[in-house]
């Protein structure tokens, strides 16, 4: 594998998901029967180091991406062989207690590694927003993101280890989310989201760094094909 991994890396979070997610794939595509994907998957859930997640890919076509700082495998400002599972925790001193976007009769958007006041305010009229939390540091505690949409629309991104919180409604209009598994970190930051869509529409989706939304959904494909595969095999037992 290229990159400069050491086999004895402690696996980002970032890294075992990309491990299972090619195991998922090549369940989806009947390279690995049941009883080996499940075997791996659950070697990969227990492993400790990078060279365990190299070994359960071996004789899989792709390989696990290159870590480099900054690209949401490795936590910015840490090295490859220090680098704390988790994503970056923004300090105390850098929270703003309030900010506001407003997109009317045009855009804004927050993208990259921006950074979320304690309380987050979003109006869209006749206009579009975006928020991307994907690189975005967070800091700890609960982080507050209250949308409002009038002939518009907001779009909010999260990755899949940040923990969400969604409610909302729409009159003459949408709030939709999607359900987000939450992270093995019940103590890490909380992204809390509510909102109201009048004649407009507000959407979360989750996509990891660097990820399309034709990727993202390709993904979910894959991933609602590996677990029917998986619950078809159980009950043939």
């Amino acid at each position: 594998m290229k990159g400069p991994y050491s086999p004895s890396t402690r696996p980002h979070p970032e890294l075992r998901q990309k491990a299972l997610d090619a195991l998922c794939e090549a369940f989806a595509d009947d390279r690995l029967a049941i009883e080996e994907f499940e075997r791996r998957v659950d070697r990969a859930h227990a492993a400790t180091t990078v060279a365990d997640l190299q070994s359960l890919l071996a004789d899989l076509p792709g390989s696990l991406p290159e870590r480099r700082s900054g690209s949401g495998i490795e936590p910015t400002g840490t090295s490859a062989t220090t680098a704390p599972p988790g994503r970056p925790v923004l300090a105390e001193d850098r929270v703003r207690e309030q900010s506001l976007a407003l997109a009317v009769l045009g855009g804004t958007q927050r993208t990259g590694s921006w950074t979320p006041a304690r309380t987050n305010w979003v109006i869209s009229a006749c206009g579009g927003a975006m928020l991307d939390f994907r690189e975005a540091p967070m800091p700890r505690g609960t982080t507050e993101l209250r949308l409002f949409a009038c002939c518009g629309g907001i779009e909010v991104i999260v990755p899949p280890d940040l923990r969400v919180e969604c409610s909302g409604s729409g009159i003459l209009g949408a709030f939709d989310w999607e359900a987000v598994i939450p992270p093995d970190d019940p103590e890490g930051p909380l992204l809390r989201v509510s909102g109201l869509a009048v004649m407009g529409g507000i959407t979360v989706s989750v996509r990891r760094p660097g990820e399309s939304p034709g990727d993202a959904r390709r993904r979910r494909k894959l991933e609602r094909k590996a677990q029917q595969r998986l619950a078809r095999g159980q009950r043939d037992r």
